[in-house]
């Protein structure tokens, strides 16, 4: 089956490495797989919500025919801000914010120290990130973690494509990690599948999660 193009783009702290696990399965269920790297996981601190959001927008350019984007995390920030021209939305613990919000201002204030300019891994990222994903692999993934700039955590979003776009939510049920607030906005999705496990299932459970984006792209239409 042709299921059209699928684009993966990881969330803060991640590369398109994070994908690598995950993209046999989705291309032996008939994806056409298509990774990118995030410009605020660079190690620039120039780099934020807008820089992030450009590169979404190029790389939703270079595909033609439909296209479904797949976001983790914090790329829910630059995929709702630049995605409007993708088919549908998957949102795999990913943070969607309204127009005029950041996820600091969603929050309630940032977790770090004022001024921080690039964030280090969350420690010990092992448990708040990788939980049930084998040792060896987990290891393989903390040692390709990088810094994040923290302005895309402040940077207020003009965009919301997730409340236009046909959207499906995928919520991890054992998240060491994912604010409760964004949980709950996506639980009030119209289309919402779980995972057991961790916020990483792209590790821990491909197969799984493979299925489930075949799932709910086709109920997605």
């Amino acid at each position: 089956m042709d299921r059209g193009n699928l684009l993966l783009v990881p969330g803060a702290w991640h590369g398109s490495w994070c994908w690598d696990h995950l993209v046999p399965e989705l291309r032996s269920r008939g994806w056409a797989t298509s990774v990118m790297d995030l410009p605020s996981t660079s190690g620039s601190p120039a780099c934020g919500v807008r820089e992030d959001a450009e590169a979404v927008r190029e790389a939703l350019r270079a595909l033609d025919g439909p296209v479904t984007v797949l976001a983790h995390s914090y790329a829910g920030v630059p995929v709702g801000e630049a995605a409007g021209s993708a088919d549908r939305l998957v949102y795999l613990a990913a943070h969607a914010l309204e127009p005029g919000e950041s996820v600091a201002g969603v929050l309630g204030g940032t977790w770090y120290e004022p001024g921080t300019k690039l964030l280090d891994v969350p420690e010990p990222a092992r448990d708040l990130l990788f939980a049930d994903v084998p040792d060896a692999l987990a290891t393989w993934a903390v040692e390709r973690l990088r810094p994040q700039s923290a302005r895309v955590f402040e940077e207020p979003v003009t965009g919301a494509a997730w409340q236009k776009l046909p959207t499906a939510a995928i919520l991890c049920s054992d998240d060491r990690i994912f604010p409760e607030v964004f949980t709950n906005r996506l639980a009030r999705q119209d289309l919402v599948r779980y995972l057991p496990g961790s916020h990483s299932p792209f590790l821990s459970r491909r197969g799984e999660l493979a299925d489930l984006v075949c799932e709910v792209a086709e109920v997605l239409g």
